[in-house]
């Protein structure tokens, strides 16, 4: 489409702030408390949140091959509603397994919230301008957890965690569900036929894309292992929890300065370069973090350093399926990445906590990190190195 439609870009910054906001974050805020009240343990309730995220990568496979075929609405449409019915079930859950069904659907629900669908929507919808789109939507959602973890306090403090949770369930059935049901009401871009495109299933058996999902895999747990485990390492070096806390708030706000930074990038590096200096910015700054014991306003600086990467790195990977296989196909095989990389998300606190358990500290936990994180750059160089671009791929 030579023009964007209107009122998309601005659309999904609202609905994907609240999906990250009550689907994600509002769990982080209200686990202890949920803990507390019920007697769940919070190794189970954190399982059953995990087991959620899983979900979400597996829904997303169905979700990519359907907003390929017919557009992001339908998905996004009812990605809202599942996840409000799942906000909902979690507010009324009886009992633990009750409380895992409810986790179950609010994984569903975030398979058509979350950036994945989002992304799709944009990269087709916005052409040539897909970069700027994408940078935009990220710098935006990347508030979700400044806005609502105090509004989740707050509304907790003032009433309890079910009631929360059931607000939050009507916030994002009002708001999500009609916003998607008219913003996202445009033409579908049709993709043509052509002897040079290679079909979906040869794309995603390819060597570049193995590589490309394992690469991806061990960059994120170690990307989401070390931003939990961060705090326990900074306490370890002796800082207070409360500077502590400031560290990874602040660390979330360099995100900004590394996503601010991609589209100037993209006109000065080819693809096999922002791989390489997204992937390995996120191992460098995961080792600083394990080899510098202090001051502590330098272990802060690193932890913005290592927010930038973060936000640079996310740009990196939404980008990529388009840079080696073309903005076609996005979708269907984004959809298909998505799978491992939730699998990651979801394993990456459990795999933090439990190097940290094995090798009896935090330092060491990030050494270990660092160097999936440093696998995961060779893989994904390897991986670019190995597409046949340019490449289209069709179903």
């Amino acid at each position: 489409m030579s023009t964007a439609p209107r009122g998309v870009l601005a659309a999904l910054c609202v609905t994907v702030t609240i999906g990250y906001g009550t689907l994600y974050y509002a769990f982080a805020v209200l686990a202890p408390t949920i803990t507390a009240d019920t007697g769940w343990s919070l190794t189970a309730i954190t399982a059953a949140f995990s087991v959620g995220l899983l979900t979400t990568g597996v829904v997303g496979v169905a979700a990519g091959r359907s907003i390929q075929a017919r557009g992001p609405r339908g998905v996004m449409v009812a990605g809202a509603v599942v996840g409000a019915a799942g906000l909902g079930a979690v507010a009324a859950a009886p009992s633990y397994f009750w409380f895992v069904v409810a986790m179950l659907l609010c994984g569903a629900g975030a398979a058509g919230m979350f950036y994945a669908p989002a992304f799709a929507a944009l990269t087709h919808w916005y052409g040539a301008g897909r970069v700027r789109a994408l940078t935009t939507l990220t710098l935006v959602a990347g508030f979700a957890s400044t806005i609502f973890a105090p509004l989740t306090t707050e509304l907790a403090d003032q009433t309890s965690w079910r009631t929360t949770y059931a607000v939050l369930a009507v916030l994002l059935l009002v708001v999500a569900v009609p916003v998607h049901a008219i913003a996202l009401h445009h033409p579908w871009p049709a993709h043509v036929d052509s002897e040079h495109v290679t079909p979906d299933r040869e794309v995603l058996r390819s060597p570049a894309f193995l590589l490309t999902a394992a690469g991806a895999t061990l960059t994120h747990v170690a990307m989401f292992a070390a931003l939990i485990a961060l705090i326990p390492l900074l306490v370890g070096r002796g800082m207070t929890p409360t500077l502590a806390a400031w560290a990874l708030g602040l660390g979330g706000a360099g995100q900004v300065l590394g996503r601010l930074a991609f589209p100037r990038l993209t006109t000065m590096t080819d693809v096999r370069q922002r791989v390489l200096w997204g992937s390995s910015a996120m191992a460098l700054t995961t080792l600083a973090l394990a080899l510098i014991p202090g001051p502590a306003g330098l272990l802060i600086a690193v932890a913005i350093v290592a927010g930038a990467a973060r936000g640079l790195y996310t740009l990196v990977t939404a980008t990529l399926v388009t840079d080696l296989w073309g903005p076609e196909r996005y979708a269907a095989i984004n959809g298909v990445l998505g799978a491992p990389v939730a699998l990651a998300t979801a394993l990456g606190p459990f795999a933090g906590a439990g190097i940290a358990e094995l090798t009896g500290g935090y330092p060491a936990t990030f050494a270990i990190l660092a160097g999936l994180a440093g696998a995961g750059t060779a893989l994904s160089v390897t991986a670019v190195r190995r597409a046949p671009r340019p490449v289209l791929a069709r179903g």
